[in-house]
């Protein structure tokens, strides 16, 4: 949102970014109905309900109306055009264990789809609205009302140089595809800490014409975004002072002309060739040959103690080891998060947590081929899954999945010679999907059966499903044929197949 009016108000003189942030500092500790409470008001005068879902403003609005005194609008500019600042109120969450984390992404302008857009960030709106931010952050506690959430940090934010290299090259991403007609196949996982987030309140009004493919196929509302990952970075070492414990790829001030991915491949290419034994013996670790000791070789062989990078850790990108048998076949599927029955069946495809981890998530896949006892570091990978993938064989996983939990799954209990018992059940299975398919996530079997039988450790291996019954933890899996093929023959139109 932008500020209508000069850079001084009744409530002060905005002028410079120390300005608002002393202002903004009496935020801290503050609840947004203390805010309404002090009786600013925009010029008009008029109040809104701020905490209305079908209100776009939201609690942004709020403070830059009801504290700063401002008449929020909507102008291509920082919300304060003189000091080069933008408002932007967040939130983060207390997970069960104690931890903190950002919320949600930081939304800061819509992608314009009807409009040209400029190819370099510095030139771009996005750039005005993002490069120096005060950041507002609440702890959102959803057994209480919108209005009795605290402020607990008020603090201005800016983007650091280093950060920035690799946002401009997000940008150019994103703009490229834009350019090329192709906003069709943008995807938030494309690129790591600047993001094309959805938009779009409903299917059918989410969809829109592309201005560089007239007449071309449609493309989802997107916004530009910083990323939920950058955004709890920032939570954590910027807002709360913690401490940094990963290491950095891109060490210091290390000229790098490279984009980031490009710079990352540079450093494993040495490597190629090399099998992962003569690997630990290179780096002076004790040999095991097993995936674990594969991503953590990846780790060692970008310069990384440990296997925390900071750069993957702010943009969300997963490191997969996978092998390739001798004959150059995948024999193991690609395993992602497990899920709760009583969850799934109460999402809605584009905000299920699978889709938002596939949507968001790159994966560095770094790949080992079986050989004469050992495995040779045959290459390394940036990859993201295609929209028309996501959008198209996984949601019929994701839907397929859902619809037989809320129908009932048919467990087919199956006893064994030895007098075990070996249960089938009708979930989507790799043969059923050219993409994806649900597989147990424990190792043990655990089932409660209708009669209230039980096989297995139900508490520590099974979920409930809705008739009360409960089945071994389940998850979503890629099949080992489309990630071979997403090794070998990816291209941004989408697998299928292999």
């Amino acid at each position: 949102m932008g500020i209508s009016n000069p850079s001084t108000s009744v409530c002060g003189d905005y002028s410079t970014p120390a300005l608002i942030a002393s202002r903004a500092s009496v935020l801290e500790g503050k609840t947004f109905q203390d805010i309404l409470d002090m009786g600013i008001y925009p010029p008009d005068g008029v109040t809104r309900d701020y905490d209305n879902r079908n209100y776009k403003g939201g609690m942004d609005t709020l403070v830059e109306e009801r504290f700063f005194g401002y008449k929020a609008n909507s102008e291509h500019d920082a919300d304060f055009p003189e000091a080069g600042v933008e408002l932007k109120v967040t939130c983060f969450d207390e997970k069960k264990n104690g931890d903190y984390s950002a919320g949600e992404r930081l939304v800061v302008t819509m992608i314009p789809y009807d409009q040209p857009v400029q190819l370099e960030f510095d030139d771009a709106v996005v750039a005005r609205k993002c490069k120096r931010m005060m950041l507002v952050y609440y702890q959102r506690d959803k057994a209480i009302e919108p209005y009795q959430q605290q402020i607990h940090y008020a603090k201005l934010f800016e983007i650091p140089e280093n950060d920035l290299k690799i946002i401009r090259d997000d940008y150019r991403t994103i703009a490229s595809l834009v350019q090329e007609g192709k906003a069709d196949q943008l995807s938030e996982s494309l690129t790591m800490y600047l993001g094309a987030c959805t938009k779009g309140s409903t299917a059918a009004g989410s969809w829109v014409e592309q201005y560089y493919a007239p007449g071309g196929p449609k493309a989802k509302k997107r916004a530009f975004c910083l990323k939920r990952q950058y955004m709890d970075y920032v939570l954590h070492h910027y807002l709360m002072n913690e401490s940094e414990d990963a290491d950095c790829i891109i060490k210091g001030d290390a000229p790098v002309t490279q984009t980031f991915e490009e710079y990352v491949l540079s450093l494993i290419k040495p490597y190629i060739g090399k099998t992962d034994r003569e690997l630990c013996e290179e780096f002076g670790l004790e040999y095991k040959g097993d995936k674990g000791q594969w991503s953590a070789l990846a780790y060692t062989m970008l310069g990384v103690r440990g296997e925390r990078a900071q750069e993957f850790e702010k943009a969300n990108i997963s490191v997969r080891a996978v092998r390739l048998e001798s004959n150059a076949k995948i024999k193991e599927n690609l395993s992602l998060n497990t899920f709760k029955f009583l969850d799934l069946v109460e999402e809605e495809w584009e905000h299920s947590a699978l889709f938002e981890y596939l949507e968001q998530t790159r994966f560095f896949f770094v790949v080992f081929r079986k050989e004469d006892g050992c495995s040779r570091l045959e290459e390394a990978k940036f990859w993201s899954m295609p929209s028309i993938d996501l959008d198209g064989p996984v949601q019929e996983c994701w839907q397929r999945t859902k619809d037989v939990i809320q129908e009932g799954v048919l467990l087919d209990v199956k006893k064994r010679k030895d007098g075990s018992i070996r249960v089938e059940n009708n979930l989507p299975g790799s043969k059923d999907n050219p993409v994806a398919h649900v597989r147990p996530h424990a190792n043990r079997a655990a089932y409660r059966f209708a009669d209230g039988t039980e096989s297995g450790d139900v508490q520590k291996n099974a979920y409930p499903l809705p008739d009360g019954r409960m089945m071994t933890k389940q998850s979503f899996w890629l099949n080992n044929t489309y990630v071979y093929s997403a090794l070998l023959h990816y291209n941004e139109n989408g697998l299928g197949e292999s």
